[in-house]
């Protein structure tokens, strides 16, 4: 491993990036990754929004922030869509146009889209 990328690790894992995400941009393994951070106390800024790199300001007793604000929190969502974890995702072929599509949430659905549906009740 260089300087260069113990440097950037160092950077990217300061903001709050996971190991998998620090791997694929360097091109290393991430249990390289997670070795170097362990190995050399590189820790994850959980003290720091993702978004803006402002500090989070905990109450005690409760659950950790991760965002300082809800604009943030929407803003990195929109920026990372490939971070969110889903579980409900069903695979379905619309009756109507015969493609098949997926929709996350409702394994009753049964249409691609609102037209199709619509096109199926007027006949």
């Amino acid at each position: 491993m260089t300087l260069i990328q113990k440097q950037r690790i160092a950077e990217l894992r300061g903001k709050g990036t996971t190991y998998a995400a620090i791997a694929l941009e360097l091109g290393i393994s991430e249990n390289t990754v997670k070795s170097y951070c362990r190995r050399n106390k590189v820790e994850f800024a959980a003290n720091a929004c993702p978004e803006c790199g402002n500090a989070l300001l905990h109450t005690p007793h409760k659950k950790q922030k991760r965002f300082c604000s809800d604009k943030c929190r929407l803003a990195w969502w929109a920026k990372n869509p490939q971070e969110m974890k889903r579980r409900a995702v069903y695979d379905f072929v619309c009756p109507r146009c015969k493609n098949p599509f997926t929709a996350y949430g409702n394994a009753k659905r049964k249409f691609c889209s609102v037209s199709c549906a619509r096109r199926v009740s007027d006949g």
